[in-house]
């Protein structure tokens, strides 16, 4: 390294080291040039002539590199006090290279020529583990599981230049939440996406209809989309379509018959949308959706018809994504629901992408045929009217219940629009059979038997908007509740859900209802599969890769450890974050923590999609917890005098009329502000207004501990 300062030397007679080399100096010492960090060659003793000085004398090479010379450079002679001035041609030769003889310490910043940041730098100098493992690049260090480096605000995002030898695999959404579920495989120039659904907004966005995945890199890329597949009519994995599709390009969707119409219901509603182009698939199904990338469907088990899962098929490997799946069980316990998974696992599999709802729910999922012997001996017991609660979607359930209501004469009514739908989309395409005078409208159930009703309904979740819910505050025309009847929740509670559901029970149980649900009565069995099914499905598809998604980190962390425990290695289970791609490659794989991509929420509200950002909410929840106050000040634009009292209004604060001592003091401080401004000069109303809010802000805050919104308007007459 450069030695730069002028302290005195080791060497006897305290010899100052020259820091420079004079333009006269002998040149044997060090060449004049030579890369950094090399040795310095010997150099050669050039023929005396007689228009050079006198030849200069070899220095003699340490006998071992860890020697110092006695002497680093000029042969001993002593340098000129006024060196001449440097010729600014060719390469800097003025200054010593000391140390060349040292052993040469790599950077300690660097493992296999990737930078490691400064924080816990010294853990990967020292760990193998963390040394690049294949052949054709070296992969970076991976950062403990969970964190990730956003994309730089301001720059666009996306991978780098497409690798052809190189599958990317990228969550959208469903992989830090329950719902919102969209994700897509890329080669090259090729992308497929799986699903686009929404997520019901929470307490925390107040306002928000629903949520919907960030689609900002596939707009930007959508002339390499290459098709959508659809694996269910769930909206958790359709929610999305109707606000997505005309950014994608409008690509071909791949889905079932009970899909697609359920889509084309729901796209029908949104007025200004691109007609759907569907392609139908049924099981066993094979496609080849670009050069490079092949499809395979086949049918899985779920809580609703025609939901299908995909073989992916790539030139680095084949790929499984398994989403929303089950593993059925009859009433002597034998399994169904895994031979297209064995005989898929034949084709070899590289990847599998499997769902973790009920990664935390040990054993087995209880037997449909278990259940609704539960639910026949609940009809049987009813003296009064009987309302089951359950996703509109729930197909396979509402077929279940109205065979069993056929079976013991009792009628069929139906609440909510999606339910109805549903059910006659399913009716026309066949998978659910009614006989004739099953179905009686709502409004005609005051002419039958109590014993003899049963009313499907919506709002299972507690939607403030479903029909159950309209049930429990007495605002639906058809249905009151009146003691002695039946409620029956079948359906789990969505994380998320537990306090509006709990409202609509006490409301329920307040009117005389009987109530049965998940935890007091066996009559509900998930569509998702549990711990032990999730392991059989690991089992029998013997992936080398393992991704966890569908739920919440904690869920998805549980299924890796499934995973482990069904064979696949702790180092190649890979848990994601939304927007997080990890590349594939026939030598391993890599998180790419540099390129993460937009997956931030989109959020619905109304006619809005994504007008409703962070401050929107920001001050929604601002007003929801601290209230606001709108100061109103009138002035004369000529004299600048308050013409008379500030107005002062309060919204979710302080009852003002119980408040009078703080108002008042609140007029003094805004009159106080104003008589400050110059009136010989216009005054910045910005400032002005920036002026009321800091002031009376903290002026209420001192008074009541509280930060309400301050909204100045200043009126200039």
């Amino acid at each position: 390294m450069e030695n730069k300062n002028n302290t005195p030397s080791s060497q006897p007679g305290g010899q100052r080291r020259p820091a420079f080399r004079p333009q006269g100096a002998p040149q044997n010492g060090v060449p004049k040039t030579h890369s950094i960090g090399q040795r310095p060659t010997r150099p050669v003793a050039p023929a005396k002539s007689p228009s050079e000085g006198p030849a200069s004398r070899p220095v003699s090479r340490p006998s071992t590199p860890s020697q110092r010379p006695t002497r680093p450079f000029g042969a001993g002679q002593r340098p000129s006090a006024h060196p001449a001035q440097r010729s600014t041609q060719g390469p800097r030769t003025d200054r010593p290279q000391y140390g060349s003889d040292r052993p040469q310490r790599p950077r300690t910043q660097s493992i296999g020529g990737q930078y490691v940041p400064r924080r816990g730098r010294e853990k990967h100098e020292h760990d193998p583990a963390m040394l690049p493992t294949t052949t054709d690049q070296p992969l970076k260090p991976e950062r403990p599981m969970g964190t990730v480096r956003r994309a730089e605000h301001g720059k666009k995002a996306g991978f780098r230049e497409a690798n052809k030898e190189i599958v990317r695999f990228c969550g959208l959404g469903g992989l830090e939440e329950i719902g919102r579920n969209m994700s897509f495989f890329e080669y090259g120039d090729e992308i497929v996406i799986f699903d686009a659904g929404l997520e019901f907004a929470g307490e925390e966005n107040p306002g928000v209809d629903y949520i919907i995945p960030n689609v900002t890199y596939l707009e930007q890329n959508k002339h390499k989309i290459r098709g959508m597949v659809v694996t269910h009519a769930h909206y958790d994995h359709i929610g999305a379509i109707p606000h997505i599709m005309e950014k994608l390009g409008n690509p071909t969707i791949y889905t079932t018959p009970l899909a697609k119409e359920i889509i084309s219901k729901r796209q029908s509603e949104y007025p200004n949308t691109p007609k759907l182009d569907f392609e139908i698939v049924k099981n066993r199904d094979v496609i080849k959706v670009s050069d490079n990338l092949t499809l395979e469907f086949f049918n899985i088990i779920h809580s609703i018809p025609d939901s299908i899962s995909i073989l992916i098929k790539t030139p680095v490997g084949n790929f499984v994504y398994a989403t929303d799946v089950k593993v059925e069980y009859d009433a002597k316990g034998v399994e169904h629901g895994l031979d297209e998974f064995k005989r898929i696992s034949e084709q070899g599999i590289l990847g599998l992408c499997l769902e973790s709802t009920n990664a935390e729910v040990e054993g087995k999922s209880l037997s449909g045929e278990i259940i609704m012997d539960n639910i026949e001996q609940i009809f049987l017991k009813t003296k009064g009217r009987m309302v089951i609660a359950m996703f509109a979607s729930m197909l396979t359930r509402v077929g279940e219940v109205i065979a069993l209501a056929e079976k013991h004469g009792k009628k069929i009514a139906f609440s909510g629009l999606s339910m109805k739908t549903n059910v006659q989309i399913a009716q026309n395409l066949g998978y659910i059979k009614i006989k004739q005078g099953t179905v009686i409208p709502l409004d005609d159930i005051h002419k039958y038997k109590d014993d003899q009703i049963i009313v499907l309904s919506t709002g299972a979740q507690g939607e403030s908007n479903a029909s159950l819910m309209k049930i429990s505050t007495g605002e639906n025309r058809s249905f009151q509740v009146r003691p002695g009847d039946t409620i029956m929740f079948s359906s789990s509670i969505i994380p998320g859900n537990e306090r509006a559901v709990q409202t609509v029970k006490d409301a329920l149980a307040r009117q005389g209802a009987i109530i049965y649900h998940s935890k007091n009565s066996d009559i509900y069995s998930s569509g998702h599969a549990t711990s032990d099914e999730l392991k059989a499905i690991i089992r029998a598809v013997k992936p080398k890769y393992f991704m966890p998604i569908h739920g919440y980190y904690f869920m998805r962390s549980t299924n890796a450890i499934l995973a482990q425990e069904a064979g696949v290695l702790k180092e190649n289970t890979i848990v994601l974050d939304n927007g997080l791609p990890v590349e594939f490659s026939k030598t391993g794989y890599q998180v790419d923590m540099d390129h993460q991509l937009p997956a931030h929420y989109v959020m619905v509200d109304g006619l809005g999609v994504g007008d409703v950002g962070e401050i929107v909410m920001r001050d929604r929840k601002m007003l929801a917890e601290e209230g606001m106050v709108v100061i109103v000040a009138t002035i004369d634009k000529k004299t600048g005098s308050i013409i008379k009292n500030p107005d002062i209004i309060s919204r979710g604060f302080i009852y003002l009329k119980e408040n009078t001592n703080i108002v008042e003091e609140m007029r003094k401080k805004i009159k106080g502000i104003l008589v400050q401004m110059p009136v010989h000069k216009e005054v910045d109303m910005d400032y002005l207004k920036s002026l009321m809010r800091d002031q009376i802000g903290q002026f209420l805050y001192t008074k009541t501990k509280r930060r309400p919104m301050i909204l100045p308007v200043i009126i200039y007459v």
